[in-house]
C-alpha cells in the first residue's frame, strides 16, 4: 500500500495567451474549478496506476472540501486518515498559457494543520511506502517519516514546492525525487555549487547515500541509485497543459515500485504517466490509468 501524506486543494486555473509578468494584469475566457493539491494529486495518480492508497491530511469545514476529495472517492482512495479542521481548504490559483506552460501561487489553509499523527488510523506494514511533497509542515513529515520507518515502510519525498531539506527529515528519505529547479535548490541547500540538474542529482545521493531522480520535462528523466545512473528518455507527446505531470510521475513510480516493478521499470512508469498527463487539461482530470501507462509503454517498446 501507498500511504500519501499530503495537501489537498481545490484549484482554480484560467487559460490566457501568455503569463502575466509582475504588475501586469492579463484577461482569461473564463476558469474552471478543479480539485488538486500535490498530496491529493500523487494519491490519485498512484491509485489510477494500479496501486492501493490512503491519504492522510487536513481538509476545511466548507463546500471546497467535498469538490478537494471527490475524484480521490470515486477512484477509491482510502480517506480515513483526511481530517477536517477549522481552516480554509487549500487552494491553488494556476495560469495556463497558451504553450500550455504554467504558473501557480497555492494558500495552504487547511494543510498548515495537517497532522502526522493523522497516520495512525492506519495500518503500515514493511512492504508499504510512505509518499509526501513539501505542502504541509515538515516537522509533520519528519513524525510521519519517523512512525513509517519504525513500520519499515520506504520513504519517498517530492521536493515540491522546491526548498532546503532539513537534516533530520534527509536522514529518514529513501528516495528523493525533483524537478531541475528543485534539484538546484537542494544542491545549493547542502554547498553544492550550480552545475546541471543531472550533476546535482548525482551529488545529492552520493552525500545523502539515497536514491534520487531528477526530471527533465521534454529529456525525460534520470535516477541515481547505489551510484547506477539509469535514464528514460521522454515519450513524443502533443503538450496541452503541463499541470500535475510531476505528480503523475511521482505516483506511477511509487505505484510501479509497490506492485513489484525493479527502479528502471519504475522510471519508465513514471515518465510514461508524465507524459500522458500533459495531453489534458486539468491536474486530476488528467491522471492517467494504468491501463493507459501500459499501453503507453508497449508503444514505446515496440
Amino acid at each position: 500500500m501507498i500511504i500519501v501524506f499530503g495537501s489537498v486543494n481545490v484549484d482554480f486555473v484560467t487559460r490566457v495567451e501568455a503569463i502575466p509578468r509582475p504588475g501586469e494584469t492579463v484577461l482569461g475566457p473564463g476558469y474552471d474549478v478543479i480539485p488538486g493539491g500535490k498530496g491529493a494529486n500523487q494519491a490519485l495518480a498512484a491509485r489510477r496506476a494500479g496501486a492501493a492508497v490512503a491519504l492522510a491530511g487536513a481538509v476545511g469545514r466548507d463546500p471546497f472540501a467535498e469538490i478537494g476529495l471527490a475524484l480521490l472517492k470515486n477512484d477509491g482512495v482510502d480517506l480515513s486518515a483526511t481530517e477536517a479542521v477549522d481552516a480554509p481548504t487549500g487552494a491553488a490559483f494556476i495560469t495556463v498559457d497558451a504553450k500550455g506552460e504554467n504558473a501557480i501561487t497555492v494558500a495552504s489553509g487547511a494543510n498548515a494543520k495537517a497532522q502526522a499523527s493523522s497516520l495512525s488510523k492506519l495500518t503500515i506494514g514493511e512492504k508499504d511506502i510512505l509518499l509526501m511533497q513539501r505542502e504541509v509542515p515538515e516537522r509533520e513529515q519528519i513524525t510521519a517519516a519517523q512512525i513509517a520507518k519504525e513500520k519499515g515502510a520506504r520513504i519517498i519525498l517530492n521536493v515540491a514546492p522546491a526548498g532546503v531539506i532539513a537534516d533530520e527529515l534527509a536522514a529518514l528519505i529513501d528516495v528523493l525525487i525533483m524537478n531541475e529547479h528543485e534539484a538546484a535548490v537542494v544542491a545549493h541547500g547542502m554547498g553544492f555549487p550550480s552545475d546541471t540538474p543531472e550533476t546535482h542529482a548525482r551529488m545529492i545521493a552520493e552525500k545523502r547515500k539515497l536514491t534520487t531522480i531528477v526530471t527533465l520535462g521534454a529529456e525525460g528523466a534520470v535516477g541515481w541509485t547505489d551510484g547506477v545512473r539509469r535514464h528514460i528518455p521522454a515519450f513524443p507527446i502533443d503538450v496541452v497543459d503541463t499541470t500535475a505531470a510531476g505528480d503523475a510521475f511521482c505516483g506511477a513510480f511509487a505505484a510501479a515500485l509497490d506492485r513489484g516493478f525493479g527502479f528502471t521499470s519504475a522510471l519508465a512508469h513514471g515518465v510514461a504517466a508524465g507524459s500522458l498527463t500533459c495531453t489534458k487539461a486539468g491536474a486530476q482530470p488528467s491522471l492517467p490509468s494504468s491501463i493507459d501507462i501500459a499501453a503507453k509503454l508497449k508503444h514505446w517498446n515496440a
